[in-house]
């Protein structure tokens, strides 16, 4: 079976590419594989790069499982949340190239991450949960609170907003927007920049300015797993 998330290394840094068909689909399997990459980087104390496929980075979970039954959507739900709990304590940085859209757990990744970098283009970017009927879980609730800005907060959780790169800036959802041929060569200067940075300083400060969050996120997690998740029609 091919792999739906691929490693490659150099001397300082790891690109972790997600190749998920056409939305870039986020599974069990993406997860799993992520997790194994994320593994790799951590024992060889690299700083992380995660992107996707041209245009976008992913288009949400999986949805033949979020549709399969309440309880599978839960569980992919709560080991995405995961994810997003180990990506914002991770001990190296984290860089976030996006491809183009991001949608809910895409946009997730990008509000997991130390520093994001856009392409420009006819892009969306946002957390489109109650558009399509579910309510916002407490974990996303907590993602989102802890890095979007407060005006920007309510907006795309309680109302589905959609951005552009460049309005996602302003929102919380990226750091900075280049064109297309330079995303990747950007995010490799930046990973050399964050290089830089004393590895015990970086884990440490990341943490103790994450606290709160990821005590919040932890618990929203439980929460999560002894709920259901709430569809509408």
């Amino acid at each position: 079976m091919d792999k739906l998330v691929h490693l490659t290394t150099d001397e300082n840094y790891a690109i972790i590419k997600i190749a998920n068909g056409k939305v870039n689909a986020i599974s069990h399997e993406v997860i799993d594989e992520l997790n194994a990459c994320l593994d790799t980087a951590e024992k060889e104390e690299r700083v992380v790069i995660i992107t996707g496929q041209p245009g976008i980075l992913s288009g949400g979970f999986d949805l033949k499982v979020m549709t399969k039954s309440p309880d599978a959507a839960k569980e992919l739900v709560t080991k995405g949340s995961k994810l997003s709990h180990r990506l914002l304590s991770f001990p190296t940085p984290v860089i976030m190239a996006c491809n183009g859209h991001a949608i809910a757990k895409g946009a997730f990744l990008l509000l997991s991450a130390d520093y994001r970098i856009g392409t420009a283009g006819e892009f969306k970017i946002g957390l489109n949960e109650v558009m399509i009927g579910m309510t916002m879980h407490n974990a996303g609730v907590e993602i989102a609170r802890g890095k979007l800005t407060p005006v920007y907060f309510e907006r795309s959780v309680s109302n589905a907003e959609m951005y552009s790169p460049e309005e996602a800036v302003t929102a919380g959802f990226l750091d900075t927007v280049v064109p297309d041929r330079h995303l990747i060569g950007t995010a490799i200067k930046v990973a050399g920049l964050f290089g830089k940075l004393n590895k015990n300083a970086h884990k440490n400060t990341k943490l103790k300015v994450r606290k709160i969050l990821l005590e919040r996120l932890a618990e929203a997690i439980k929460e999560d797993s002894e709920q259901e998740l709430s569809f509408n029609s």
